[in-house]
């Protein structure tokens, strides 16, 4: 005998213990589907969400730890590197003259410029201003020669037995008689201005200059 089909419509919410047994299993698989969904959607979707910020997140630490990495492995090649630089500047520095020397320079620059037939009008040494790792000392001037005077003393300073750097400020070089007048190989011409010659800072020097700058900062 065929089983009679039941549709919903004929089914009493209020008395489920009378449903047929397909009803009931339908039913049960019904409200199981249900359940399921809405742990996917209230539990299982907060976690991919979760799940995806947490993979976006190890991207970017793995990224930054990769350039790290990199930056750490050329770190002691760019160490070795710098060791070198310092050691080429303090051997440039070196090539300066020292405090005790640089008098007897200036004095050299002076005299340099008397025997190539220079006349000093002004050869004053002002007060060394010490910087980092060397000192300035600048020199005003007001020379009078001629083109190739000039030229030798310029030579003259530079085969002197130590490294003499010259630097010039506010310099001007015009003819001695005034701007209107000729200019020849023999022309008098004038040098006005300041120069100004290194020195390098011994070790004490520069320990020194360190503990008054470590002194103003922790005063400041």
């Amino acid at each position: 005998m065929a089983k009679k089909k039941v549709s919903l419509r004929e089914l009493d919410f209020n008395n489920m213990g009378s449903w047929p047994q397909q009803a009931k299993i339908g039913f049960c698989v019904i409200i199981a589907l249900l359940i399921i969904g809405l742990t996917w959607y209230l539990f299982v979707s907060d976690k991919r969400e979760q799940l995806a910020g947490l993979e976006r997140t190890e991207s970017e630490l793995r990224s930054e730890f990769e350039n790290k990495q990199g930056r750490a492995a050329n770190l002691e090649p760019l160490k070795q590197q710098l060791a070198q630089m310092e050691q080429q500047l303090q051997q440039m520095l070196r090539q300066l003259p020292s405090k005790t020397e640089m008098p007897d320079l200036i004095v050299d620059i002076s005299q340099t410029a008397l025997a190539t037939g220079i006349q000093n009008e002004l050869f004053q040494p002002g007060p060394e201003q010490p910087k980092e790792f060397y000192a300035e000392k600048p020199i005003a001037l007001r020379m009078v020669g001629t083109y190739h005077q000039f030229g030798a003393f310029v030579s003259g300073v530079a085969s002197l037995p130590r490294v003499v750097i010259m630097t010039m400020h506010d310099i001007s070089l015009k003819p001695r008689g005034g701007d209107g007048a000729s200019i020849g190989p023999n022309s008098p011409l004038e040098l006005v201005g300041t120069v100004k010659t290194y020195r390098y800072l011994d070790e004490d020097e520069v320990a020194e200059q360190e503990a008054s700058k470590a002194n103003q900062n922790g005063g400041a």
